[in-house]
């Protein structure tokens, strides 16, 4: 939640250069409040785990947020108990329909990165989904392979296969000047990676769209941004819970595929060993932030965007 101090008052400059959430007397003298709209789009394999995973996430705030998930209705999902998604999930094409608006929504990853998007068999719908979010929604936050989709639909940039998975908890830091996305951050933070393809960076940094928030050698583009926050695109999973890693590499093992031991994960690489988490306070920090800017930036009135 913002502070509410006199624009007069000397730390005020410095607390706006911080990207310290502030209200100023006169504005908070004017300021309705009402709870604030999110839809998820929820790809994941792992339905209900990603929804608590994301849950937890964003009832860790003094904000009262609505939640509304979203399915692709032109695709039957195997991995969620009979009946979860008909009781629970709202079908896309009638947010569209009946152009409901929100204040955020979240288009996590999917289990499809290998495919060229267009073999995706709710490729369609996904896409109409991405557009319709950028006049109906002030900000969308797109994960893993659901960032890979919003920037090749909106702006043409292509994945690229990895020699081999990414796959472990890396450090990342954070370019230039520090977005509102990452205040409080540490200069270095860990995340967890998942994945078989990356985005094309250099078409990212030429795209002028677009602003690389955070990169590293190890994991390449990790978040990037546009229109000041109401795009953003992270690579990696912050959202994963302590075990989650754990439970891909023995599915993966079971299944005789190819998988190396997650990195900086169990404790000397000893995989009978709980693993060590690192991420969850910046994960925590990290949707609080994106709450707390949906909430100074998006109209009381969300027809008003």
């Amino acid at each position: 939640m913002p502070i509410k101090i006199p624009r007069t008052l000397p730390a005020f400059d410095d607390l706006t250069e911080e990207r310290v959430f502030i209200i100023p007397d006169d504005r908070a003298e004017h300021q309705d409040i009402r709870p604030l709209k999110v839809g998820i789009v929820n790809l994941m394999p792992t339905t209900l785990d990603t929804e608590t995973q994301l849950l937890r996430l964003l009832g860790n705030s003094p904000l009262q947020v609505d939640i509304s998930f979203l399915r692709m209705g032109s695709h039957e999902s195997r991995n969620a108990p009979p009946g979860h998604l008909e009781k629970f999930y709202l079908n896309s094409d009638g947010i569209i329909k009946n152009k409901i608006r929100f204040d955020g929504l979240i288009i996590t990853g999917a289990p499809v990165e290998t495919l060229p998007f267009e073999e995706v068999d709710y490729w369609d719908e996904l896409a109409a989904v991405i557009d319709y979010s950028t006049e109906n929604v002030w900000s969308t936050l797109h994960i893993c392979w659901g960032a890979q989709a919003g920037l090749y639909r909106r702006y043409g940039i292509p994945k690229v296969p990895l020699e081999k998975k990414l796959f472990g908890i890396f450090p990342h830091n954070i370019q230039g000047g520090r977005h509102v996305l990452f205040r409080g951050f540490d200069d270095e933070f860990p995340a967890p990676q998942s994945r078989h393809t990356a985005t094309d960076r250099d078409a990212v940094a030429a795209c002028p769209a677009l602003t690389i928030q955070s990169e590293t050698d190890d994991t390449g583009l990790f978040i990037a941004t546009a229109r000041g926050g109401r795009e953003v695109y992270t690579t990696g999973h912050l959202e994963y819970d302590p075990l989650t890693l754990d439970r891909e590499y023995r599915r993966d093992l079971a299944k005789g595929l190819p998988i190396a031991i997650p990195r900086n994960y169990y404790p000397e690489d000893d995989p009978s060993r709980a693993p060590v988490v690192r991420w969850r306070a910046h994960a925590h920090l990290f949707f609080s932030n994106w709450l707390n800017y949906v909430y100074q930036e998006t109209p009381y009135d969300l027809g008003d965007m």
